[in-house]
């Protein structure tokens, strides 16, 4: 259940991320790549545990692969700033990222007390960040609601508004 949560989460928050943005790098693509294979080995560590009745190794892994996606998603967000720049939207929302440094400090906390004290008071860790980030990220949702897009009136003005708009990001990939 808690691997479904996280894979949740990071698909919402990564939608919202994406949608604040109006570029894309290769070093984007790259890092999202990176993003996806991390959590594409969530199964397999979610397997693993169940397969030995969350033993000490296998937590240890699960604990290693969220704090990599943790990392990636906090790289992917940092690349997207660069290009986007400071003032852009995603930056202000983002600021400094403290939720994000914090989970990943909290995710080599837990792997530390999995190993040295026990494998469910470090999966314990994992359930405390999945809480944390539970309740969607809204900073970017208000950032993005805050800028106001003025639409052409009438039917056919909208469909010169898309048709523009989709031309301009197909001309900048």
């Amino acid at each position: 259940l808690l691997s479904f949560i996280y894979i949740g989460i990071y698909w919402n928050n990564h939608h919202h991320m994406l949608h604040s943005i109006s570029k894309v790098s290769g070093t984007v693509l790259w890092a999202n790549m990176h993003l996806l294979f991390w959590l594409s080995l969530v199964p397999f560590a979610t397997a693993w545990m169940g397969e030995n009745h969350f033993g000490k190794w296998p937590v240890i892994l699960y604990g290693f692969i969220l704090m990599m996606a943790g990392v990636a998603y906090y790289i992917l967000a940092h690349c997207l700033t660069a290009i986007h720049g400071k003032d852009s939207v995603l930056a202000k929302a983002l600021g400094r990222d403290k939720k994000g440094i914090i989970s990943v400090v909290l995710y080599i906390i837990g792997i530390i007390i999995c190993a040295l004290v026990h494998p469910w008071a470090g999966f314990s860790i994992y359930v405390i960040v999945a809480a944390i980030w539970f309740i969607p990220d809204r900073r970017i949702e208000k950032k993005i609601r805050r800028r106001r897009i003025v639409l052409p009136a009438g039917r056919q003005g909208f469909r010169k508004y898309v048709l523009r708009i989709y031309f301009k990001k197909l001309e900048r990939w």
